[in-house]
């Protein structure tokens, strides 16, 4: 299995990461096994934190981004306003377990509410987020396309989809705490 260690130390940040997780997961209603799980939020994190640090994107809303934009799924398959109820989750949690500004907020639900939709924002934090969930797209058997991508995400598609491939999808091993 391919592991990626170096995820753990790309983030400097100081929020409650601990606190913030042990919430998700209590609320968290599909199954931490899934496809849209804890193993899934652990790579999508690694993936932007990676190209965060590479386009100067705000490296505190990318790694929520991770923990968040699937968190209020109600099931593995449609459910077209999962983004939404996240970014309302995220703005219910801000002050709690981390301290955004108006503008990372703003950035942060606008990235959850519109991160199944297929688009390219000019924004790179927001960008960084949808690269990142992107890359992760081998677990559900499809390899991400690079018109979908930053040109900084598009450099990772080749190994990107063999981790995805190779992980255990299930693995919630590292989230940096």
């Amino acid at each position: 299995m391919a592991r990626h260690d170096s995820g753990t130390e790309m983030s400097t940040l100081v929020f409650d990461r601990k606190g913030l997780l042990k919430a998700v997961l209590k609320q968290f209603k599909v199954d931490r096994q899934g496809v849209h799980g804890p193993g899934h939020w652990a790579r999508v994190r690694y993936h932007a934190l990676m190209i965060g640090q590479a386009t100067g994107s705000d490296l505190l809303v990318v790694e929520l981004f991770a923990f968040l934009h699937d968190s209020r799924r109600l099931n593995e398959y449609k459910d077209p306003e999962h983004g939404s109820r996240a970014a309302s989750y995220a703005e219910e949690l801000n002050g709690k377990f981390f301290q955004l500004s108006e503008e990372q907020i703003e950035k942060l639900c606008h990235a959850m509410t519109f991160h199944s939709d297929g688009g390219i924002h000019a924004d790179p934090t927001i960008q960084t987020c949808w690269d990142a969930d992107r890359l992760d797209l081998g677990r559900v058997g499809k390899k991400p396309k690079a018109q979908y991508l930053s040109k900084e995400g598009a450099k990772h598609i080749d190994s990107a989809y063999r981790w995805s491939l190779q992980s255990d999808p299930h693995s919630d091993e590292d989230f940096g705490t």
